[in-house]
């Protein structure tokens, strides 16, 4: 429970492979390196057997894990798989509301507002537009209304509500060509000057150190996680090393023989 206010650690953390620097393995990152993906996105949930049967029955995405949260008391955490790299997860907490806010919590579809820094909705990629609509007919066949094909040129989309206010998209869609997809008007309005633009189409490259980049000191002016004030500054405070050792459990619930 290393979160909460008693600011505890886990008292026996299972053995864990040795962090190294890149120096000790001889492999140098790449300076344009960046990620690469969405491993997981987390939604709230307060009922997740129905959520991962959504995924599951209406989807077609496995469920790949359920157990409980790490560090994090009475709660679930489920997996559903989209790839290999790439997952849904979904943490069901004692606490969790039950009710949506349309406008507020939730937009209740892809174009309506809701407040900034939440999720506004979730698109799921496919391959093809021909996958595209096997989806739609996938799941419109649950019963579960489908808007579209739409055609969005850089895109093409369905549109679809899932459990709990969910709203979801299936799309296919890449290499979309910012030279194209930038509508300078938008970009006046947000405030982006042609030299900030550039910044953001071709982001400075970062050469990693020999040696870690020390934890800043806390400022409230920049993105912070949302801990109680003693909880925030104990676990900032800590070594890399000793969240590593201490925090992480790496043992899966089911041992395989």
């Amino acid at each position: 429970m290393w979160w909460t206010g008693e600011m505890s650690v886990t008292e026996h953390p299972p053995a864990q492979p040795a962090l190294r620097l890149y120096r000790d393995t001889g492999a140098k990152p790449s300076m344009g390196l960046h990620p690469n993906g969405v491993n997981h996105l987390a939604l709230s949930t307060t009922d997740m057997k129905t959520q991962l049967t959504f995924f599951a029955e209406v989807l077609g995405c496995p469920t790949r894990a359920l157990y409980w949260m790490h560090g994090v008391p009475n709660t679930y955490h489920g997996f559903v798989e989209l790839a290999d790299d790439s997952y849904i997860a979904f943490v069901q907490a004692p606490g969790n509301p039950t009710e949506p806010i349309w406008g507020v919590t939730h937009s209740g579809n892809a174009g309506d507002p809701v407040t900034a820094g939440t999720m506004q909705h979730l698109a799921l990629n496919v391959d093809s537009i021909d996958d595209v609509l096997t989806m739609r007919d996938r799941i419109r066949s649950h019963g579960i209304q489908v808007l579209g094909p739409l055609d969005h040129g850089m895109i093409q989309s369905i549109y679809f509500a899932g459990p709990e206010g969910l709203s979801l998209e299936v799309c296919t869609g890449r290499d979309i060509d910012e030279r194209q997809w930038i509508d300078p008007d938008v970009q006046r309005l947000c405030g982006i000057s042609t030299d900030e633009l550039q910044a953001l189409t071709t982001p400075a490259g970062f050469e990693r150190p020999d040696e870690p980049v020390a934890q800043p000191a806390y400022d409230e002016s920049l993105p912070q996680m949302h801990y109680p004030a003693p909880v925030r500054t104990h676990l900032m405070g800590m070594p890399d090393a000793d969240v590593w050792k201490n925090l992480s459990e790496s043992t899966p619930p089911v041992a395989l023989d």
